[in-house]
Parts: structure tokens; sequence; C-alpha cells
């Protein structure tokens, strides 16, 4: 097969899987690694493919989101899944930590899961302080602007507050997980708070179900790989992404024990 035929039929599988492997590319066309892998920065350069680390994901297989939902809105979306997600972090927190818990549903299930009362915890989300309060926990509420849809303080004097502290351990949600574009959300003044609060934390980690990864929102506020992903599983086009980061899976680990 000549290299330009090759490269066409690359492009193809990958966009017809939305991800693949440089092994499933080698198997289908009977190409050398050296061979396959150098046609994956080609196409990359080209921008007819993303080149992650193991394979290429299609550039037309991410999702874009473009503005958030109520939290009523997705309490109910995927909640078996967001509840083994918080209850696995939720045993990831020790008694001496300085933790930082961001809004949303799926850290709303991290904090319903918490036992651990003698951390101190600070958190931009009002239902997740009144529920860290009702467990007795030590609790930290910065000032700032409180957005009505999700119920979480957010733009320039929230993160200007985050500022002063430094986290031992933290955990965000996100609106979208894409190789590439790293982890998304809707709004510049969230986003702010989000990525000052994971630069000023030693420990990080994303919570987010499978329905999230191959979607992009409109405002990146970490890189990917710069925290640790605790999720239900990683759905099986997107194994490309496994050598990208640091990814758990709760639903995996669960089956293997």
């Amino acid at each position: 097969m000549i290299g330009e035929e090759r490269r066409s039929r690359i492009v193809e599988l990958v966009n017809e899987r939305g991800a693949v492997s440089v092994s499933e590319i080698m198997d289908m066309l009977g190409a050398s690694e050296s061979t396959v892998r150098r046609d994956l920065c080609n196409l990359d350069a080209a921008g007819l493919v993303h080149k992650v680390h193991g394979g290429a994901t299609s550039v037309y297989a991410s999702e874009l989101v473009k503005a958030d939902q109520s939290m009523s809105g997705r309490v109910t979306l995927h909640a078996e899944e967001k509840r083994a997600i918080g209850a696995y972090a939720a045993q990831l927190i020790k008694p001496d930590d300085f933790v930082f818990i961001d809004g949303g549903t799926t850290t709303q299930c991290l904090v319903d899961a918490i036992t651990e009362t003698r951390a101190t915890y600070l958190t931009n989300s009002l239902p997740h302080a009144q529920r860290l309060l009702a467990k007795g926990c030590h609790t930290l509420l910065p000032g700032g602007e409180l957005k009505e849809l999700t119920e979480v303080l957010v733009g320039t004097e929230t993160a200007d507050i985050l500022r002063r502290y430094h986290f031992t351990i933290g955990f965000w949600g996100t609106n979208g997980v894409d190789a590439k574009t790293g982890f998304t959300t809707p709004e510049f003044n969230e986003a702010a708070v989000k990525r000052i609060g994971i630069e000023n934390t030693l420990r990080r980690y994303v919570l987010c179900d499978s329905s999230k990864f191959s979607k992009v929102s409109l405002i990146t506020f970490a890189r990917f790989g710069s925290a640790t992903i605790i999720t239900d599983c990683l759905p099986e086009h997107m194994q490309a992404y496994r050598g990208e980061g640091s990814i758990i899976e709760v639903g995996e680990r669960d089956a293997s024990e």
C-alpha cells in the first residue's frame, strides 16, 4: 500500500471509530510501527487527525458543550456512576488534608460520601458547603459572585481569594474531557476559579462519568494530564487516552474485586 493511500485509510479509520491505537492500525493495514507513527505525525500536522499517545482521535469526534445545565437538571443523569466515583474519591481524603471541592453534581456525590471530618474543606459551592457543615466538617466558603444556575461562587474576587490558599488535595467537575483541549467549561468566570484552584493544589482529581469524554466546552481550565481523572469506565473508542494521563476507572476496579 503506497503512502498516500495508507494515510487516507488511516483518516477513514479514525473518523469511523472516533479513535484508534497504533497497534490497531498496524494490524489492519499491515504497516510497521514506525511507519504508522510517522503517518500520524504527518496527519496531525495537516489537521486531519488528533495524534495522542498510542494512537489518534478524530478531529470531528468531540461534541461542543455551549452552556451549563442547572443542578436539578443534571442530578439524575448517570447517578449510579457519579455515586461510585464520589465514593472512591472520598476515600482519598486524609485527616490532615486541606481540601478544595469544586461545584457540580459529581462532586456533590463526593461530598455525600465524605466520612473524614478532621480535614479542612473549602468549596465555592453553596450546596456543598451546607452538606459539609451538616456532617460537622470545618468548612470555608470564599466570597464572590453567585452563579444562579449552578449555585457556585465565581469571578475575580473568588479567584483572588483562592490564590491565598495552598490545598493538599482537590476535586473538580468538568463539562468536557478531550486529549487536545483538556478540561473545559462554558463560562470564563468559572474557568478562572477552576484554573486557580488546580494551580494551587498538590494532588488534583477531576471527577467525571464516561459521558464527558470527547466533549469540548468553550473554555479550557486545565490541560489533559494535569490532574488524575476518576471515572466509571473509559469508553471503548477512547482507549488511546490511557497514555495521555492518569485515569482511574472505578467500574473496572469494582469488577475486578
